[in-house]
């Protein structure tokens, strides 16, 4: 059984609001980094029980790569309170995996959220 969950736009908002965690791979099926990947992120996902780890097909789900602006594949995106934390494209070594998991366990999202709204805020200004 897979320990991962196939995000659609049906159930995509659903999981990242209900879960405080989400890990997301983006792929598809014709992409053989992503094939390769694919092994790595279910044994952290195994190894993870706590976290939610989502897979979107863009060939099947082209709205929400768009949504993301999602360029190359793979891309992992981890989101944490309905915040995206990190993104990047390419097939993360199991233990840079690793390591980013870490690194986003340990975030602290009231200083993430913080920082957002500093940068909207300055943003906010230039724009008037």
């Amino acid at each position: 059984m897979s320990s991962t969950v196939e995000l659609t736009k049906e159930n995509f908002d659903q999981t990242v609001t209900d879960n405080e965690f989400v890990l997301i791979d983006f792929w598809a099926s014709w992409c053989g980094p992503c094939k390769q990947f694919a092994p790595v992120y279910e044994k952290a996902a195994e190894e993870n029980p706590d976290l939610v780890f989502g897979k979107v097909d863009t060939e099947a789900q082209p709205e929400l790569a768009a949504a993301f602006g999602i360029q190359s594949i793979p891309t992992l995106m981890i989101v944490r309170d309905q915040v995206a934390v990190f993104a990047q494209p390419g097939a993360l070594p199991e233990a840079a995996l690793t390591d980013v998991i870490g690194q986003a366990r340990n975030l602290d999202m009231d200083e993430v959220r913080k920082a957002i709204a500093e940068q909207q805020a300055q943003e906010g200004q230039q724009a008037g």
